[in-house]
């Protein structure tokens, strides 16, 4: 007696459908990114100097719509603080307190 063998094709790539946007969608998404960080760089410049001697290269999080920010050597446990603070709110800002505020490489 011979087992039948399954013909179930295996899925390949992504699990979701990719969303087709126009270039306005885009445009307008591009657009919106970039005001938020201004925002956010906005609060982070005003902060920086007070911080960068006491906490060099500590990461720092901050909800500009509040005008909070979180700061913590790990940038995962200052991420968790903005979210306890702020839940629900999907735009953070990371930022690492240093000359640039860049968090990480491209």
């Amino acid at each position: 007696m011979t087992e039948a063998k399954s013909t179930r094709t295996v899925r390949r790539g992504r699990i979701f459908p990719q969303i087709q946007w126009t270039e306005e969608q885009k445009a307008k998404r591009r657009a919106e990114r970039e005001e938020f960080h201004q925002r956010s760089q906005v609060i982070f410049d005003r902060v920086k100097p007070e911080y960068i001697q006491t906490h060099y290269n500590w990461y720092m999080v901050v909800e500009p719509d509040s005008g909070n920010y979180f700061i913590d050597r790990d940038e995962e446990v200052a991420m968790q603080m903005a979210r306890q603070k702020h839940p629900g709110t999907v735009p953070l800002f990371l930022f690492r307190i240093n000359e640039t505020g860049v968090s990480g490489t491209i």
